[in-house]
Parts: structure tokens; C-alpha cells; sequence
């Protein structure tokens, strides 16, 4: 692993103990801390540690190998309650950022779906489904045509009811507010709905937004979505597509997701985030976020500012 990673540790508290296990896994898996410096966040603190690592060793045989073996033993550690990612330089380094994140359970607290079963009375059917799909033993699709059909009827104006009950996480609104400031770009893709999306987008200021588009006809939900599902394929193209008509390298993006919906596009990301994720997702992030502040990931992409 080249020495083109930085290691962020966050934790409500970060203590010495919790420090030195985190400074014994990096010096056991060959890294170097070139430098080590703290930061205070709102509801967390962190330290950042510049590595400097060996690009062979271990008997692992490509970079990837390594840095998922060094992430893993991080993890494992977990140390004092401490979690702590290792983030590619080529993203904390970049003059502009890419960040994408997931709606429903990351940017806003709630499931918009089971809100809007609720006044259908359906939302003990709905959540179960929902949950499944989100720990990928369902096809994303296929659950949400099952779940929409649910809401067959409803009048549009729960659409609006629904969209005053929604909560947005803790730091939504710091993280997004801070990272344009600073020129970044920001998006959301969801596999929820545009009726509720698009006035949220435009509250945030967000550059690009994707949902999916309930049908309306006569003032009802008819229980089906028009076009194309945004799948879990469809949040992975976005992340390339946005990403490249903002003229910002693949190598600088970063994708916060809580679901299994979300995995193409943390792959495809620089740094794949899980929020407070389900644990198939949490198995196979780069990094995660298991705080109920979003805005951790400011500083894991070195976003600065008041």
C-alpha cells in the first residue's frame, strides 16, 4: 500500500487508550504515522494520522488486499468505541469533492415509504419488506412495486403531510451547507420519491437529486411508479455521470448509503461510507459512520469552514 492514505479516528470521545490500540493496529499492519493532529466537531472529536505505508508485505498481493486487511483489523479493533476510516489522499487532497448520499436513513432520518404506508394502514407490511430489502435479501425493485402498491389510493396530499414530518439527520444540513461553501459538490439519489426529494433538494441547495417518481392520477396515488426504478445500479451511473459533468475525478468522490441498495454506488465511489448501515453493508464499506452525525464526514473528506 502506498503511503497515499490518511487515517481519521471520531468518536463522542476519542481517549488514550482507544488512540494507542488504533496507533498499534496501523503500526502492526507496517504503517508509519508521519504526523498525528486533533479536531473538535460538533458532537464528536477526531484525530487524523498521516500514514506512510509499505506498498508489498503481509503476503497479500495487491494494494487493495492490504488496505482491506488494514481496514478490517481497524474495525475489529473498536476500540474505546472508536471507529476509524482510511481515506485516500487523492480524495481528502482535491480541490473539488463529490459527495452522494442515500435519503432515506442518511440524509433524513426516517423511511418516507413507511410514512406514507402509515396512512394506509399498511406500514407493519411495508417496514418488514423494506428492511429486508435494505439487508439485501430482496430484489430492490421487486419490493418497491410491492410496497408502493400499498399506498393504491391514497390522496396526493399525504404527499405533503409527509413531507412536514421529515427529519433530517443530525449534521445533514452543516454537511452540506460546509461543502459547497467550499465549492464541493453534493448530490442525493434515492430509491424513495422525487414528490418528496425535489422540495428537500431545493431547501439543501443540492447541485443533482434522483427518486423515483410516484404516479398521480385525479389527485391519487395509483400505486405504481413511473419510469425506471433508481436501483442500486441506477445510484452507481448517477455517481458517474454527476460526477463527471461537474469535471471531478472518480478518485475524489465519496458515497454515503445505509442499505443494500446503496452497495454499486459506495463501490463505485473513492470512499464508500456506511451510515449507520445495515451489517452487510457495514461489512463491505470502506468506512463507517456508526454516530448519529452525518457530518463526520466532513472530516474524513477534509472539508474545512466554520
Amino acid at each position: 500500500m502506498p503511503s497515499t492514505f490518511t487515517a481519521v479516528s471520531y468518536a463522542r470521545t476519542l481517549t488514550p487508550e482507544a488512540l494507542a490500540a488504533i496507533r498499534a493496529v496501523l503500526t502492526g499492519h507496517g504503517c508509519s504515522i508521519a504526523s498525528e493532529r486533533s479536531e473538535k466537531h460538533p458532537g464528536f472529536e477526531a484525530v487524523v494520522l498521516e500514514l506512510a505505508c509499505p506498498a508489498e508485505g503481509a503476503g497479500l498481493d495487491t494494494t487493495a488486499e492490504r488496505l482491506a486487511a488494514l481496514r478490517k483489523a481497524l474495525t475489529e479493533a473498536g476500540a474505546g468505541g472508536a471507529g476509524t476510516a482510511v481515506v485516500p489522499n487523492s480524495l481528502r487532497s482535491a480541490d473539488r469533492k463529490f459527495i452522494i448520499m442515500d435519503v432515506d436513513s442518511t440524509l433524513i432520518q426516517q423511511e418516507v415509504i413507511e410514512l406514507l404506508a402509515a396512512h394506509a394502514g399498511t406500514e407493519a407490511e411495508v417496514t418488514k419488506v423494506t428492511e429486508a430489502a435494505m439487508r439485501g435479501e430482496l430484489d430492490f425493485a421487486e419490493s418497491l412495486h410491492h410496497r408502493v402498491a400499498t399506498l393504491a389510493g391514497l390522496p396526493e396530499s399525504v404527499l405533503a403531510e409527509v413531507g412536514e414530518q421529515i427529519k433530517l439527520s443530525v449534521g445533514a444540513e452543516r454537511l452540506v451547507a460546509k461543502a459547497k461553501a467550499a465549492g464541493h459538490v453534493v448530490a442525493a439519489v434515492s430509491g424513495g420519491f422525487s414528490q418528496i426529494l425535489t422540495p428537500l433538494a431545493e431547501r439543501l441547495g443540492l447541485d443533482y437529486a434522483l427518486a423515483n417518481d410516484l404516479e398521480i392520477i385525479d389527485g391519487h396515488l395509483t400505486g405504481k411508479v413511473s419510469g425506471a426504478v433508481v436501483d442500486r445500479a441506477t445510484k452507481a451511473l448517477q455517481l458517474r455521470t454527476w460526477s463527471a459533468a461537474s469535471g471531478i475525478a472518480q478518485a475524489a468522490t465519496m458515497a454515503i448509503g445505509d442499505g443494500a441498495n446503496d452497495l454499486d454506488m459506495m463501490a463505485a465511489a473513492a470512499l464508500g461510507v456506511a451510515f449507520n448501515a445495515k451489517p452487510a453493508v457495514r461489512a463491505v464499506a470502506d468506512a463507517q459512520i456508526n454516530l448519529p452525525n452525518l457530518d463526520v464526514a466532513l472530516a474524513l473528506a477534509n472539508i474545512q469552514g466554520a
